[in-house]
């Protein structure tokens, strides 16, 4: 396939490739956080988006030292970062004694959280999502913290209005995950203010990467011939790529007190026009159950787009390279992303 978008490839080949497209930064990137004083720690680095957000970050500023934290119990990964220049630390965020043992930076990307298993184990939740923040903001309260959130905080916004802005209050529907991740926003803003910490906190919906998202998700199910549900009938999504740029600028746009940010792309995207779309590009038949609700978890981020710019990866691309991925059978990290959920139950 040839080059189709502003130098884009028209396929990602394999997952090397995929890896090595999310983690080239682009000049924006390295102007801002090439720029900032100090190096990087990155808390809860072993999730889905934090190998490939320390390695951007160790990519756009090579003199840095950039610092994965997590329990890596994925095997492999640790060694794999580190052979690509990031240093590797084994610690759970709940001790605070292992936090006290970290190095001191002047700079931290908290990516740690808790989700899909909440119902049932409600308590974990809320400690990963609201104790292990308030040991982080004690331990680097004198650093930049950018803290990974979720549009989730907001209310169900109606679609005719688009997403909820910064401005609009905090309120999540029914569901212990999204009041555990409001929580998490407290007590940030909490030490925050007690201390002076600057930073911000990152509404994030839905990053894109090949082997998941919501694209995927959708695709998947079409390709499959199976039934998609769209009464949760709209959400925004962002290239991976393009989120983790926008996190790391973010801490040289940090704020004290720390306030919000929403980070994803510029469309409130129909889940049933998307679903078309791969049909199209399949050439299968579309089989659509339910009936699209009036509101959905959405998210406005035009501050973002104003301090960043628009996202570089645009939606038409991703579908594009998502509906190759999935038609070559290739990997998938087999977790679906629970964008359906309205009960919040996860």
């Amino acid at each position: 396939m040839t080059d189709q978008t502003g130098g884009l490839p028209g396929r990602i080949a394999d997952e090397a490739m995929l890896e090595d497209l999310m983690t080239t930064p682009d000049e924006g990137l390295k102007r801002d956080f090439g720029g900032l004083d100090g190096d990087l720690i990155v808390l809860g680095a072993g999730g889905k988006m934090g190998p490939t957000l320390a390695r951007l970050a160790k990519r756009a500023a090579p003199d840095k030292r950039v610092i994965a934290v997590a329990r890596f119990s994925e095997k492999g990964l640790a060694e794999k970062l580190e052979a690509q220049g990031v240093e590797t630390v084994a610690c759970d965020l709940l001790d605070r004694d292992a936090l006290a043992k970290l190095p001191d930076v002047k700079n931290v990307v908290y990516m740690a959280g808790r989700k899909f298993g909440s119902t049932g184990s409600e308590s974990l939740t809320w400690a990963m999502n609201a104790l292990a923040p308030a040991h982080v903001a004690e331990r680097f309260a004198a650093s930049r913290i950018v803290a990974l959130s979720t549009g989730c905080v907001y209310p169900f916004a109606p679609i005719a209005h688009g997403g909820p802005a910064e401005a609009v209050a905090p309120n999540p529907p029914p569901g212990e995950y999204a009041w555990s991740c409001l929580a998490r926003e407290r007590v940030f803003e909490h030490y925050s203010a007690l201390n002076g910490t600057a930073g911000r906190l990152i509404r994030l919906n839905y990053a894109i990467d090949m082997r998941y998202g919501v694209l995927h998700d959708v695709g998947t199910l079409v390709f499959a011939g199976q039934p998609l549900d769209v009464t949760m009938g709209h959400a925004n999504v962002i290239w991976q790529g393009d989120a983790n740029s926008q996190i790391l600028r973010a801490l040289a746009h940090a704020t004290a007190p720390i306030s919000p940010l929403n980070v994803t792309g510029p469309e409130i995207v129909s889940i049933r026009a998307l679903a078309h779309a791969f049909g199209h590009r399949f050439g299968l038949e579309v089989k659509i159950a339910g009936t699209e609700a009036e509101t959905g978890w959405l998210n406005n981020a035009a501050e973002a787009a104003r301090l960043f710019g628009y996202p570089k990866v645009p939606l038409a691309q991703l579908i594009d390279w998502q509906a190759d991925w999935i038609a070559r059978g290739m990997p998938s990290l087999g977790k679906p992303t629970g964008f359906q959920v309205r009960d919040g139950k996860f």
